[in-house]
């Protein structure tokens, strides 16, 4: 995944939750509808959070110092994990506290068009968000699902858009719906249910991406297909025998540290080592780009009873 393919996913975003949350504050002064204030605010947090993510990506390409010997790229994780609590805490529970307020104090919803004329606006401009992100997310993820996407991603920002945009569109029906049932029956505690439905969502999603984004700030390793890549890289090494351990580790979305012990002959001289050692180098580069740190320890083969390879 690109940064650029994520840039462009966070900016179609964040262009598109502007512009709804303004009409979605306009619908809600003249209409009342408490759905349309909970998903106004939900605009707001999303377009926060847009935000969030471009200023986390600013910061990350900081230049590593004796503080930081391996940079600043796992700061686009503290910045993700922010934005969940950002749309637990403002989404989420204040759509949770505005749905069981119109429940308990129903108001009739009026100008209902207006309402409607806005859901639908606000409907196609996340389609044309969420269809951006998707499109970026095509093309890096191959034949791997999305759900499975999400889950493996290690840049944080296209699965967070896409929860994000899914979520919002989600949202905007229900929101829809409420509206329409309050209309119908003239029971105003629709409206509110509909508040409920769409904040119990947005606490769905933030704790979700909570989840993601913690796991990935303790720190994560390479993706299976790539552990296997890397390993099969120093094997291809002609005086490797074979990888005795392999530790793999994100030090950022796009950076890899690798540490391995390697199983050489009791024969090798100490200047055959290093030159394979630099040759295995280049060869773990050419196979997996995103490895910027390696470190390889060599060993005397001992057998196939030493620990296997493990990512």
């Amino acid at each position: 995944m690109s940064v650029e393919g994520g840039t462009r996913a966070i900016v179609a975003a964040l262009l598109a939750n502007t512009c709804i949350a303004i009409t979605k504050f306009g619908a809600f002064a003249l209409t009342g509808s408490t759905s349309m204030l909970s998903e106004a605010v939900h605009s707001v947090a999303d377009s926060g959070n847009q935000l969030l993510l471009l200023l986390g990506g600013r910061r990350s390409r900081r230049v590593a110092d004796d503080h930081h010997q391996f940079g600043y790229g796992r700061v686009r994780y503290v910045y993700a994990f922010v934005v969940s609590i950002v749309l637990f805490c403002v989404g989420g529970l204040f759509s949770v506290y505005e749905g069981w307020h119109k429940v308990s104090a129903p108001e009739s919803v009026s100008n209902p068009t207006v309402a409607f004329g806005v859901l639908g606006i606000a409907i196609v401009l996340e389609a044309f968000s969420f269809r951006t992100a998707l499109i970026e997310a095509n093309r890096s993820r191959g034949r791997t699902s999305l759900v499975r996407f999400v889950r493996d991603a290690r840049q944080p920002e296209l699965p967070v858009i896409l929860l994000e945009d899914a979520g919002a569109l989600v949202g905007l029906v229900l929101a829809f719906l409420g509206v329409t049932l309050a209309v119908i029956t003239g029971d105003g505690r629709w409206d509110g249910v509909g508040a409920l439905a769409i904040g119990c969502l947005l606490l769905m999603i933030a704790v979700l991406l909570a989840i993601e984004m913690s796991s990935m700030l303790v720190g994560e390793s390479a993706v299976p297909e790539q552990t296997a890549a890397i390993a099969a890289a120093l094997e291809a090494e002609p005086l490797v025998r074979r990888v005795i351990h392999l530790r793999t580790l994100h030090t950022g979305p796009e950076e890899i540290l690798v540490a391995a012990k390697i199983a050489v002959e009791h024969a090798d001289t100490a200047d055959d080592i290093a030159r394979a050692i630099d040759a295995a180098e280049i060869r773990v580069r050419e196979a997996v780009p995103e490895v910027r740190w390696i470190y390889l320890e060599p060993d005397i083969d001992r057998g196939a009873g030493s620990p296997t390879t493990t990512g």
